[in-house]
Formats: structure tokens, C-alpha cells, sequence
């Protein structure tokens, strides 16, 4: 990922997104964990929730890519998990229960799955265009950077489709606003994987990915930096980049200084 973001929106000298304008008055932290355990990414969101609700620190979105896994919704059941628990189990694929909307998901290499960490105070308190705008991220993306026509449809099935197949999966959860868990972005996902599940409960549709659709593999980390670029566009924020350990100070002491908009002054180069 590109060590400053604001380099690839329009205006900087770059053609590399097509997303926005700098000079937001709101900021985000982006912060790119590259590949992480869910389980390690499920406790840095929760620690990032807390901090956030505290006011220690700013807004973020976490931007990653797990190991394979299968999480389950507030609203899923083990029968849509059709891979068996013996499978699973000598391929080494963890499932959990958590917090989020929707049923279940499969979370893999060549997916960015983002995890915005978002106080809705500053949103208007409003959930349903916050899932919209996550939406938008991923539309405008598509047709600006691919010419891809996507659309959503909040009535009958949450995230982004292609004609219909699902290419981003949406599930978050909100606690005293704000915000966790996020997205899941197809970008080079082994789709056969999905055929472990029935994807967010959904027996009549399909699954795409960018690299399905394009009928090429994507450079992942310029499809981060446009992840993170369109994010912040729709959200009317500047982006700043951060590393997970920027944020080990505020775990460990309580009395670490207040940062809201907290940003490192030299972030090392981001995992790839």
C-alpha cells in the first residue's frame, strides 16, 4: 500500500484512483494489517471499539486478509455450513460465532475484508445510510476503476451485486454507535471455497469476484489503496495511514495521551 493515500485521489499528480478530493474536514485511520488470525483481528476490533467509544482515539478502518475461515451471524445457523466439521477440521478452517449482522460468510485469501471502526455520532446516528455508503464504496469503485455496473438493494439482500452474484459481503455491528466488523471484498478469493457453505443463507444466488470478472488476477495492494481511497470519499474523510502497533500504547495504558485523530508521524512500509 502506497505510504500516503492522499498520493493516489485526484488532484495529487496521480491517475491510480479515480476516487476524490483531499481536504476533508474528518479523518480516518487506515490501517493495514495485512494477513492476520480472525481471532487476533476479532480482538483488535473489540480493543479498537473500545478505545473509540472512549474518545482515545480517532475513526479507523482495518483493511486485511484472513487465513480461511467461516463466521457465523447473529442470524446463522450450522446448516448452512455444508463443508463437514471433519473437513474442515483437517484443512484447518475455524468457524465462529460473532456479533454481526447477517448469516454466514467465508473469509479467505485474496479477499479485503474491512473492519471500520466508526463513531455514528458523527454520522447522524444513522445505521441504515452507513451500510448504504459501504455499499457505494464498492459501486463507484467498480464502474469507475473496471466499468463494472453493481448495485444493492437494501430491501430483500444486504451487499454489492453483479447482476446476481454477491461480490462484497456486508456485516457490522454497533455498540453505543460505533461501529465494528465491516466488509468482504472479492477481489482473487478461490471461489470454490465458498461451496463449503451456502453463502449468507442465500440458496439462489452466486458468488463473483474481481479477478472472475475482469478474467484477470488484481494487484492486490493497489486494490487496498482503492479500497481505502473510496472509503474515505464516500465517508468525506482524509485518510491517514497506521500500523496496528501504533496502537499498542493505548492498550497497555489508560493514561496514555488522547489522540483523536491519531496518526503515526513515520508509518513503516504496510504489509503486503
Amino acid at each position: 500500500m502506497n505510504n500516503n493515500i492522499s498520493q493516489i485521489l485526484p488532484g495529487s499528480g496521480s491517475s491510480g484512483c479515480k476516487a476524490c478530493t483531499p481536504g476533508a474536514a474528518r479523518r480516518i485511520n487506515i490501517i493495514n494489517a495485512g494477513s492476520l488470525d480472525y481471532a487476533e483481528a476479532l480482538k483488535f476490533q473489540r480493543d479498537m471499539q473500545e478505545l473509540r467509544r472512549n474518545g482515545r482515539i480517532g475513526d479507523a478502518l482495518i483493511l486485511l486478509e484472513h487465513p480461511p475461515v467461516i463466521t457465523l451471524g447473529v442470524r446463522g445457523g450450522s446448516d448452512n455450513i455444508l463443508a463437514s466439521a471433519d473437513f474442515l477440521r483437517e484443512n484447518n478452517v475455524s468457524v465462529y460465532e460473532v456479533e454481526r449482522g447477517g448469516d454466514v460468510t467465508y473469509h479467505g485469501p485474496g479477499q479485503i475484508v474491512g473492519y471500520p471502526v466508526i463513531d455514528l455520532n458523527s454520522y447522524g446516528r444513522d445505521i441504515r445510510r452507513f451500510v448504504q455508503n459501504i455499499c457505494m464504496v464498492f459501486i463507484r469503485l467498480l464502474k469507475n476503476e473496471f466499468d463494472i455496473e453493481a448495485q444493492f438493494d437494501e430491501k430483500k439482500y444486504t451487499g454489492v451485486w453483479v447482476g446476481r452474484d454477491k461480490i462484497t459481503a456486508i456485516g457490522i455491528s454497533v455498540r453505543k454507535w460505533i461501529t465494528m466488523h465491516g466488509f468482504a471484498f472479492n477481489v482473487n478469493t478461490d471461489l470454490e471455497h465458498f461451496k463449503w457453505i451456502v453463502p449468507c443463507g442465500l440458496q439462489d444466488k452466486g458468488i463473483t469476484s474481481l479477478e472472475k470478472l475482469t478474467g484477470c488476477r488484481q494487484d492486490m495492494g493497489r486494490i487496498f489503496e482503492l479500497t481505502a481511497g473510496y472509503f474515505c470519499s464516500v465517508f468525506g474523510a482524509d485518510p491517514f495511514l497506521a500500523e496496528m502497533s501504533d496502537f499498542q500504547d493505548y492498550f497497555r495504558d489508560e493514561s496514555f495521551p488522547i489522540s483523536m485523530n491519531h496518526t503515526p508521524s513515520q508509518p513503516d512500509p504496510p504489509k503486503k
